[in-house]
């Protein structure tokens, strides 16, 4: 490949889930013809690694040149290297198979199982998508901000949510501001030395992205934590803590990006508070006469 992908955290018992998330953090700006074939890659990766360019582009309704730049849009040298890391990937203990979309008579006990597989995966995907350097480096953000602002809108907004409790914990100055005009004001108020998390599963949230902007024009840090690289809030980002959340069914697609995004968080405050002690034991005396709320 053309460049490392993946962060290399996990086992080879999680090597393949990596791989797959590695993919997923890497659609977010395809075109529509590159776009048919992750998706069938996604889909049927057994097929893939089995077949011709022409028999994977007439499956997926594109034309053989179609699937090599897929494969190069998405971090390989071309369509055979490509290939043989889907051979590699066979090699683990299980290979990918996307969630079934539940029917209207599915039962609990189906509707449990494949909640349960959506966030499993989800969280085994994190290790393949999120660039350890851009960890660290949104932990040293975090550590000198002057203030934070977390940002989130609809399922997003209870991510941004965590952020402020869990970042409040370790003693960082986080402020979160569900209404979005108040949101625009105060984020227009900030200046270089601030920073703002912007968190959307899909990274072109409208309300999102104004308040990234205005970030940016105020001369703040901008952290986005998203499922894909190269959607606009991930372009737009100092920082981008990508997640790889699958295209997975409406149903539950929202928990799986959430869960992972979830994780990131934990692994931000965790890395802050071994970076700062004093700063969290400080936080946390400050919080001990309150009533226990885990």
């Amino acid at each position: 490949m053309k460049d490392e992908i993946g962060n290399g955290v996990s086992s080879d018992e999680g090597r393949l889930g990596q791989w797959i998330g590695s993919i997923q953090a890497r659609c977010g700006d395809l075109a529509a013809s590159e776009a048919k074939v992750v998706a069938l890659l996604l889909a049927d990766p057994l097929f893939v690694g089995a077949s011709t360019t022409a028999q994977v582009a007439a499956r997926a309704g594109v034309s053989p040149p179609s699937v090599v730049r897929a494969a190069r849009a998405i971090g390989f040298t071309g369509f055979t290297e490509l290939k043989i890391e889907i051979a590699r990937a066979r090699g683990t203990t299980r290979f990918f198979a996307p969630p079934e979309v539940l029917a209207a008579d599915a039962t609990s006990a189906a509707v449990l199982e494949t909640s349960i597989r959506a966030g499993t995966d989800a969280l085994t995907a994190l290790g393949g998508a999120v660039e350890l350097p851009a960890l660290d480096e949104a932990v040293r953000s975090i550590q000198s901000a002057r203030q934070v602002i977390a940002f989130g809108a609809g399922p997003s907004a209870a991510v941004a949510a965590d952020a402020v409790f869990r970042l409040r914990a370790v003693g960082v100055t986080t402020i979160g501001i569900p209404d979005y005009l108040s949101a625009m004001i105060a984020t227009r108020l900030l200046d270089t030395g601030d920073v703002v998390i912007a968190v959307s599963s899909t990274g072109r949230t409208s309300t999102t992205l104004a308040i990234a902007d205005a970030a940016l024009a105020a001369g703040a840090s901008l952290i986005a934590i998203t499922n894909q690289y190269g959607t606009p809030l991930a372009t737009l980002a100092d920082t981008a803590l990508v997640v790889g959340g699958a295209p997975l069914p409406a149903q539950m697609a929202a928990a799986g990006s959430r869960l992972a995004q979830l994780v990131v968080i934990d692994a931000l405050v965790a890395t802050l508070a071994l970076r700062d002690p004093e700063r969290s034991r400080r936080a946390e005396r400050a919080g001990i006469d309150l009533p226990d709320i885990c």
